[in-house]
């Protein structure tokens, strides 16, 4: 599993690049295709250089596909998967890790990304937010009433919604009313997965288009499909989509779940899947590899 979010802050990588040669020859290629030093960013910021959007992207999309390596290196991860998934900006992960993307190709992919991703941001501002306590039918009748979007089906009574900062305020106030214990704005930059991305989504298809996806060579759990996909056109039209539609990261987990999965590792920095998915499959064995200390043994 791949997140699409982690704890962005300098020093991410570092340690993996120092002892793993396979990370190291990893970054230095990041470097290379994008034209700057991102390992260097990624270890020694600027922190707000480093949350940019622009940024961050290709920095979570490298760091851990770099701890992926030092892991197969290290000989710590066993077998092969039975499947891959990543959270938004992780699904790129896991199909680089699948084989269906290219690294290169992949990095380039998440640049543009986090460029029209923001661009759409600055056009159309606004926010998101995490209500707890609340089923997916409860919150999307909220949304519909508010004027907001579901964005991330993450966990039993854990969603998360966005839109324009009112009718975010005013989704809010009312999941409270119908029995939420809290709703907490979340510090990002813009709706990501809501028609607020729409322009991004309009302006990725193209760069999606010309990214050669293939067929990967583990089953890939689409974020929006929930379930495995492996035609390169499904893939690429989900690239496109998953900019403006949920998350269903609760049903994608339970799918492999459902398909016999009962053990679940987190490659990437910081440990919020880990945390999803103990709450989706209590029981299961969960793992999680988020530098050199934790490669999975």
């Amino acid at each position: 599993m791949f997140p699409g979010q982690g704890s962005q802050e300098p020093g991410m990588g570092r340690d993996v690049y120092e002892q793993s040669a396979a990370a190291r020859r990893l970054f230095d290629r990041a470097d290379a295709v994008l034209g700057f030093a991102l390992s260097r960013l990624c270890f020694e910021g600027p922190p707000d250089e480093l949350s940019r959007t622009v940024n961050a992207q290709p920095a979570l999309f490298a760091t851990s596909l770099a701890l992926l390596a030092a892991a197969k290196e290290s000989g710590g991860l066993g077998h092969e998967p039975a499947f891959v998934a990543g959270h938004s900006l992780g699904e790129y992960t896991a199909l680089a890790a699948a084989g269906a993307l290219e690294f290169e190709a992949g990095l380039r992919l998440v640049r543009t990304r986090g460029e029209v991703t923001q661009a759409a941001a600055d056009t159309a501002p606004g926010g998101m937010a995490a209500v707890l306590g609340l089923d997916e039918e409860t919150m999307a009748a909220v949304c519909a009433d508010a004027g907001v979007g579901l964005c991330n089906i993450n966990s039993p009574g854990q969603i998360v919604i966005g839109g324009r900062h009112q009718a975010l305020e005013r989704a809010c106030a009312l999941a409270l009313e119908r029995g939420a214990r809290r709703a907490i704005p979340l510090e990002v930059t813009g709706a990501f997965h809501t028609s607020l991305m729409e322009p991004a989504a309009a302006a990725m298809r193209e760069a999606v288009a010309a990214a050669g996806l293939r067929a990967p060579q583990v089953p890939v759990v689409l974020n929006r499909e929930a379930s495995a996909v492996s035609d390169p056109d499904t893939i690429a039209d989900e690239l496109v989509t998953q900019l403006t539609h949920p998350v269903r990261w609760q049903q994608c987990v339970e799918y492999m779940a459902a398909q016999g999965a009962t053990e679940f590792v987190e490659i990437g920095p910081g440990r919020v899947l880990t945390g999803l998915v103990k709450r989706i499959v209590p029981g299961a064995r969960l793992h999680n590899v988020s530098g050199v200390s934790s490669l999975v043994g």
